[in-house]
């Protein structure tokens, strides 16, 4: 499979134009002190599972269950959900890094496990990279993503590398062509969180609206608990 050989895949009809025009009704009545603004403009909102019971519906979708059930199995669920957007007054970029963190109920000493920090009020943890690789991403894209508005890019294969310092990431970008994901409205991007990625400011900002769903099938280790833990509805 794409995903288990480069660590993503480009997938352009997952989400309906209906149900993109529910999730972006939804979104615009996030509460403001729910999200992250800047300049008045709402950019990034967590744990969209726990208060907008639209994500939810998107994440039982079939066709999203089909990205995420032949790689996990079937008793996946989602662990953590993230509003991502690219505007004018928001137009960020990301240098090359792997998705190192999950989001736990509480702070635990277990080994293995370090690098704590807290956001939005919840606390994150740098897990082993075992567990890491056996977890899924899947952004749902409301808007085109194309070359102007800041696409995400990736190194092909880097999520089998394990965890990378610096000297690893930048070995990997002198061995790797980097690969653009041009994502269409109602695409997804399904992507392992150890591969390499980054992403560019948007060269015509606008909204850039993605829905991050991450995915396990495992519990955590010693008493850690997942901060969500959303299955599919049955």
């Amino acid at each position: 499979m794409l995903v288990e050989r480069d660590g993503f895949a480009v997938v352009p009809r997952v989400i309906s134009a209906r149900r993109i025009a529910r999730l972006t009704a939804a979104l615009a009545a996030v509460e403001s002190n729910a999200g992250v603004r800047r300049r008045g403009q709402l950019y990034a909102v967590r744990h969209l599972l726990e208060g907008v019971p639209e994500v939810r519906a998107a994440a039982d979708e079939p066709a999203v269950c089909a990205l995420v059930e032949p790689l996990l199995g079937a008793r996946c669920f989602v662990v953590r959900s993230l509003l991502l957007d690219k505007t004018p007054a928001a137009n960020w970029k990301v240098a090359w890094h792997q998705d190192l963190s999950i989001a736990v109920r509480a702070r635990k000493t277990v080994p293995g496990f370090g690098a704590w920090s807290e956001k939005a009020g919840v606390p994150h943890v740098q897990p082993p990279a075992e567990i890491l690789a056996r977890m899924l991403t899947v952004r749902l894209y409301l808007d085109q993503c194309d070359e102007t508005n800041g696409p995400l890019r990736v190194l092909p294969g880097s999520h089998r590398a394990g965890r990378l310092d610096a000297a690893g990431i930048e070995r990997w970008r002198g061995l790797v062509a980097p690969v653009t994901c041009l994502v269409p409205r109602g695409g997804a991007l399904v992507m392992r969180p150890l591969l390499l990625h980054a992403s560019s400011a948007a060269a015509a900002p606008g909204h850039r609206r993605v829905i991050q769903l991450e995915f396990a099938a495992h519990e955590l280790p010693a008493g850690l608990e997942w901060f969500s833990r959303y299955a599919h509805a049955a």
